[in-house]
C-alpha cells in the first residue's frame, strides 16, 4: 500500500475538493400538468413550493401498471379556504375521461388516500384571481384492486345486494385522515335501499369533522346530498332518486370511533297510478333578485309546518339575526347559526366554533325579521352561495322546544 500523502502536499484545487461538500439533492420542478406513469411518483402544483398562480387550470393523467388501481396521497395542502371548495381547488376523478370524481379539495386539511376503479385517475387544479397559498404536492402508487387496510377503503358496488364498513371494522375503530367512496350502480330500472346497522361516528353538531354524507348520482355534489350524519344514532334508511348513490367517509387527523356496516339492496322502481301535484309554490331561485312590486304585495303569512316546508326548501337553519341593511326593497341580514338541518349550497363562514351565513330577504317588511331574536330559516339559495327568503318561504320564530321536531327532520329523505 503507499504511503498517505500528507495534506499539506496536496495541491489547493484537490483539496478545495476535499473541502466541498457533497451537492444537495436535486429538487423536482413541477409544471402546470402532465403525463404520469408508473409504479409510483409524485405530482404537485405548478412552482411548488411557492405560490401557485392565479387563473389557472392544470390537469395531470396518472396510469399505474394494468390490473393495478391509483391510490393517491396528499402530503401537503394549501389552497384558498372555501366550505364549498368554489374558488382554488383540486378536483379527483377515477378515470382519464368522463370518470367519477372522487373528491374537490381545498384550504388545509388533507383528505385521506384516495383510491381509483382503475388504472388511471385524473387530477385538475383550477384557481381564481385571487387568494393563493403554496398549493399542493401528493403521492401516487399503484396497489391491488380491494385490498383493505387502514389507508384506504371503497369501490364500486354493482351486486343485487351486499354491505360495506369502515375500515379496521369491527375489530377496533376505524384510522384518522381517511376517505373512502362507495359507488353503488343498480340497473336503469331499479332503485338502491341503504340502512346503517350499526353507526358511531365523532360526534359533531354541524358534522365538521368525521361524518359519512350519502349524494343521489355517482359524484360529489352538494347539490345532490341527501344527508351528512355523524354522531352515534344510526340514520333513517335511505332510498335512492335513481339507479346510482354515493356514500363518502372521512375522518380528520384527530379523534376516531367505532364505525359503522351499511347494508343496500336493489329495489324495483315503483309506477305511480296517480299524480299529486305540490301544493307548496316555490318561486325558482334564478328569479330576478330586485324585489318586484307584485312579489311584495303579497300576503306575509306562512303556510304548513316544518314538516311539509322541509323538503320544498334548499336549506334548513335556526340561528340569531346579528345584523341588517336595508338595501332596494330588500332586507340584508347576517345569521349567527345556531343549528344547521339542510345545508344545501349555502355558503357558511366559519370563525372559530361561531357560524354565520348571509340571508337576503327579498322584500323588506316579509317576513319580517329582527336583529337580535331567534329564527327558524327555510329558504333557497343562490349561485353565490347567499340565502334567498321570500314571502311565503316558512320562517318562524326559534324556540327550543322546536328542536325535537327539526332532528327529526334531519334524517328525512326527500324525493324530488
Amino acid at each position: 500500500m503507499p504511503p498517505a500523502v500528507p495534506l499539506l502536499l496536496l495541491p489547493p484545487l484537490l483539496l478545495l475538493a476535499a473541502a466541498r461538500p457533497a451537492a444537495p439533492p436535486h429538487r423536482p420542478t413541477f409544471t402546470c400538468g402532465g403525463v404520469v406513469s408508473g409504479e409510483s411518483g409524485f405530482i404537485g402544483s405548478e412552482g411548488f413550493p411557492g405560490v401557485y398562480p392565479p387563473n389557472s387550470k392544470c390537469t395531470w393523467k396518472i396510469t399505474v401498471p394494468e390490473g393495478k388501481v391509483v391510490v393517491l396521497s396528499f402530503r401537503y395542502l394549501d389552497l384558498e379556504s372555501d366550505n364549498l371548495c368554489r374558488y382554488d381547488f383540486v378536483d379527483i376523478y377515477s378515470g382519464h375521461a368522463n370518470g367519477q370524481r372522487i373528491g374537490r379539495f381545498c384550504g388545509t386539511v388533507k383528505p385521506g388516500a384516495l383510491v381509483s376503479s382503475s388504472n388511471k385517475m385524473l387530477v385538475q387544479m383550477t384557481s381564481d384571481a385571487n387568494t393563493a397559498g403554496s398549493g399542493f404536492i401528493a403521492k401516487f402508487s399503484a396497489a391491488e384492486p380491494h385490498e383493505r387496510g387502514d389507508q384506504y377503503c371503497g369501490g364500486r358496488l354493482e351486486k343485487p345486494s351486499g354491505s360495506f364498513h369502515t375500515p379496521n371494522w369491527p375489530e377496533r375503530d376505524y384510522p384518522a385522515g381517511v376517505t373512502c367512496s362507495w359507488h353503488i350502480v343498480a340497473p336503469k330500472n331499479q332503485l338502491i335501499e341503504l340502512k346503517f346497522e350499526k353507526f358511531d361516528v365523532e360526534r359533531d353538531n354541524y358534522c365538521r369533522y368525521d361524518y359519512v354524507a350519502v349524494f343521489n348520482g355517482g359524484e360529489i355534489n352538494d347539490a345532490k346530498r341527501i344527508g351528512k350524519y355523524c354522531g352515534d344514532s344510526p340514520p333513517a334508511p335511505i332510498l335512492s332518486e335513481k339507479n346510482e348513490l354515493l356514500v363518502q367517509f372521512l375522518s380528520d387527523l384527530s379523534l376516531t370511533a367505532d364505525g359503522f356496516i351499511c347494508h343496500y339492496k336493489f329495489r324495483p322502481k315503483k309506477l305511480p297510478t296517480t299524480t299529486v301535484l305540490p301544493t307548496t309554490t316555490i318561486v325558482p331561485a334564478t328569479s330576478t333578485v330586485k324585489p318586484t312590486v307584485a312579489l311584495c304585495q303579497q300576503k306575509c303569512k306562512r303556510s304548513g309546518t316544518p314538516e311539509s316546508n322541509y323538503c320544498s326548501n334548499n336549506f334548513v337553519i335556526t340561528g340569531t339575526v346579528i345584523t341588517t341593511v336595508t338595501r332596494a326593497g330588500s332586507l340584508h341580514a347576517t345569521i349567527s347559526i345556531i343549528n344547521v338541518y339542510k345545508e344545501g349550497n349555502l355558503a357558511i363562514q366559519q370563525a372559530g366554533k361561531n357560524m354565520s351565513a348571509k340571508i337576503l330577504v327579498m322584500c323588506k317588511q316579509c317576513p319580517l325579521m329582527r336583529r337580535g331574536l331567534n329564527y327558524i330559516i327555510m329558504g333557497q339559495v343562490e349561485e353565490d352561495g347567499r340565502g334567498k327568503v321570500y314571502p311565503n318561504s316558512f320562517v318562524m320564530s326559534f324556540k327550543t322546544k322546536n328542536s325535537k321536531i327539526l332532528n327529526a327532520l334531519k334524517n328525512k329523505t326527500c324525493q324530488n
